[in-house]
């Protein structure tokens, strides 16, 4: 007769069972009132808050009042709310935690002691894009941006990426070829050229760019520079597990 045994021996390895304890309600309907944002949201009214959350307008105030104290909301000077600075600092630490920054530094050091530019790395924050990673030019003649700085989704080349890319590989528009090269699309007299970054399952991560003064980075030295910015975003998605190649429209030969 076959002998069934129990395995005892969990708590024995030190793994823990989930505790048996029911959430908070106000937390969740806090998180509820958070979440209920969405991609391309810029600010919501209060009876768009409401119908989203199904919560009754005096429990969303009293929520934003609390959510207000940590920068997670903002109460506009229109009575609208939109998440506040708290959510991209939480943001920043998770993208960390996930070890994206020690396969995106590497790069963009590489990258800027090698082309002279200032090497970024922006992400989608809504309406903004969001530099998260940066390394300097050396040169005292340079384009200077802080990891957290926000930058407008205007015609510049990452914030067109970052467009481009937002449902890929759901939805897959035509392409420009790679890399975007602009010049004085947020600022006068700076020029920038940029590729896409795909992670796991081909989503996008970010867009990887140079950028510097129009008068060095010239539309010419955008050309010159393109195919190690190409090899450096393929390194990168290799890296996040990523499969670029047909986007980029590189030879293999060319981009290893």
């Amino acid at each position: 007769m076959a002998t069934i045994i129990k395995d005892r021996g969990i708590k024995d390895r030190g793994i823990k069972d989930r505790p048996a304890l029911e959430g908070v309600a106000a937390a969740e309907r806090a998180l509820e009132l958070l979440t209920c944002f969405r991609t391309g949201d810029k600010a919501l009214t209060l009876v768009e808050l409401a119908d989203r959350t199904g919560l009754v307008k005096s429990t969303i105030m009293r929520l934003a009042i609390s959510l207000e104290r940590y920068n997670l909301l903002v109460r506009l000077h229109d009575g609208r709310y939109q998440l506040g600075s708290g959510v991209v600092r939480l943001g920043t630490i998770y993208q960390e935690s996930t070890d994206l920054e020690q396969h995106v530094m590497p790069v963009l050091a590489r990258l800027a002691a090698d082309t002279q530019e200032t090497a970024t790395f922006y992400v989608r924050h809504g309406e903004v894009r969001l530099c998260l990673f940066r390394v300097n030019s050396p040169s005292s003649l340079r384009l200077d941006v802080a990891p957290g700085t926000q930058r407008p989704m205007d015609q510049a080349g990452s914030a067109q990426l970052l467009r481009l890319f937002a449902d890929w590989p759901d939805t897959k528009p035509d392409l420009p070829t790679l890399p975007i090269y602009t010049a004085g699309a947020t600022t006068p007299h700076v020029a920038s050229c940029s590729v896409p970054i795909i992670g796991q399952g081909n989503r996008l991560v970010g867009a990887l760019s140079l950028a510097g003064p129009d008068a060095r980075l010239t539309e010419q030295r955008g050309a010159e520079v393109a195919l190690q910015l190409l090899r450096s975003g393929l390194e990168l998605c290799r890296a996040l597990g990523g499969d670029a190649e047909a986007i980029y429209r590189v030879p293999i030969a060319l981009a290893t």
